[in-house]
């Protein structure tokens, strides 16, 4: 647990600056603080005009945007109510995608998003493209941009700009919208640009032939002898193999009880495992042949589903990867995660596992980023969307006063929803008759 005091250094240290800062005023022109968290801003945010100049191209660019946005907030608020729906139906236990730490999208903390460099950077440079986005729009739109800065709280925690209240309070309909949208446009354009350009890099990628173990199954004969996962079977009781499916026909041969010698060869070493073959499991096609409890993994089938993910369904299931960190339910993994399974691809050059892992998690992370803040909820843009749509369409029938009735009901509506979902899961397993 040496994190854990590495964190708590990393506290104190910052903890400390932070009150020398605040106490004697140091660069109090560009350091505010918002409770215990430190923001770092400057005023020279003058490059954002440069922008305008293709002010026609920024507004389709946004407009299209706005019109993808809503289609996610209609598709959030349907999914919510159908989360709800299922939580009460099925009653889960707080574990797993239950758990109120997992509902957080902070690396380390959330156990389905690890703490490594190439998921830290993307978080950050989500964060920065969704803010990079109003910056630009405000300007498009006529809109000054005062400042721009860094959210600190030990490590960098967000990027803001800040256009000016009284300019933005005077837009009114589809400028006002396109600013809100801006940032969610850019994360889904920019996550399904990291996608695009990840399946591309895996086009030249070699797949390793020969029978993996790609998993092995608990309490069967595979396990019972310590046999390695990720390691390359090369021959059964002496014979050499080079394909799954003539260890098969070496197993068609045998019976359950029968004893059986794996040479195979991982992390460089050859070794043999003797095997006491089980019989097969319940549910299975009727085998009289034994059972050695493996599955395998083929990086083959795993580069071709990579190539057919080019599409909005094929991007949904890159989505899906980290939730499949435990076992081997989903082969898409060897995008994300650092696992052994990448020393069966022959890479095009050095380094290419690391660039592949930060593209996945740029792309999942902005396309996370992004469909989080469509949800109709204030202080999320999606919220505002909602405000500034509703305020406009209740003008034109003159009833402005009652629309921001309608947009407190919503957003709280998506509040409770967001609670229940965290809240339930502990009330049930407290309260099991409930």
């Amino acid at each position: 647990m040496d994190w854990i005091w590495i964190l708590l250094l990393a506290v104190i240290i910052y903890l400390a600056v932070a009150f020398i800062i605040r106490q004697r005023q140091i660069f109090s022109e560009h350091i505010v603080f918002y409770g215990p968290i430190m923001a770092i801003r400057t005023m020279r945010v003058a490059f954002f005009d440069w922008f305008t100049r293709f002010r026609t191209f920024f507004r389709v660019y946004a407009s299209i945007g706005v019109a993808m946005v809503v289609i996610i907030s209609v598709g959030m608020t349907l999914l919510l109510f159908l989360s709800l729906s299922y939580t009460f139906a099925v009653r889960p236990p707080p574990t797993g995608i239950y758990a109120p730490q997992n509902i957080l999208l902070i690396p380390g903390l959330n156990e389905y998003v690890p703490s490594t460099l190439a998921v830290w950077l993307a978080f950050v440079l989500a964060i920065a493209i969704h803010e990079f986005g109003h910056g630009v729009l405000s300007r498009v739109e006529n809109i000054r941009v005062k400042a721009m800065g860094a959210l600190l709280l030990v490590l960098p925690i967000g990027f803001f700009v800040e256009p000016d209240e009284e300019e933005l309070n005077e837009a009114r309909g589809m400028k006002k919208i396109r600013m809100f949208g801006a940032g969610i446009t850019n994360n889904i354009v920019f996550g399904s640009a990291c996608f695009v350009i990840m399946i591309l890099l895996m086009g030249p990628v070699v797949p390793v032939s020969g029978p993996i173990v790609g998993g092995i199954y608990q309490n069967y004969s595979a396990d019972q002898a310590g046999l390695p996962a990720f390691s390359v079977i090369q021959a059964v009781n002496g014979v050499p193999v080079r394909t799954p499916a003539e260890v098969s026909g070496l197993l068609n041969e045998t019976h359950p009880g029968d004893q059986l010698v794996l040479t195979v060869l991982h992390e460089d070493q050859v070794k043999d495992y003797t095997l006491n073959l089980s019989a097969w499991p319940e549910g299975s096609p009727e085998r009289t042949s034994g059972f050695m409890g493996i599955t395998y993994y083929d990086p083959a089938l795993v580069l071709e589903a990579v190539g057919q993910s080019v599409s909005p369904a094929g991007f949904l299931r890159f989505l899906t990867v980290p939730f499949d960190i435990a076992g081997f339910a989903n082969p898409l993994r060897v995008l994300a995660l650092e696992t052994q399974a990448t020393q069966f691809y022959i890479a095009p050059f050095a380094g290419f596992w690391g660039i592949i892992h930060f593209l996945f998690w740029s792309g999942w992370i902005n396309i996370s980023v992004g469909v989080f803040n469509a949800i109709p909820m204030v202080p999320l843009d999606g919220g505002y969307i909602l405000k500034e749509g509703v305020d406009r369409a209740f003008e034109k029938k003159g009833w402005l006063k009652y629309a921001p009735y309608l947009t407190t009901f919503v957003s709280v509506l998506m509040i409770m929803i967001l609670c229940s979902l965290i809240l339930l899961p502990y009330l049930f397993a407290a309260a099991p008759g409930f």
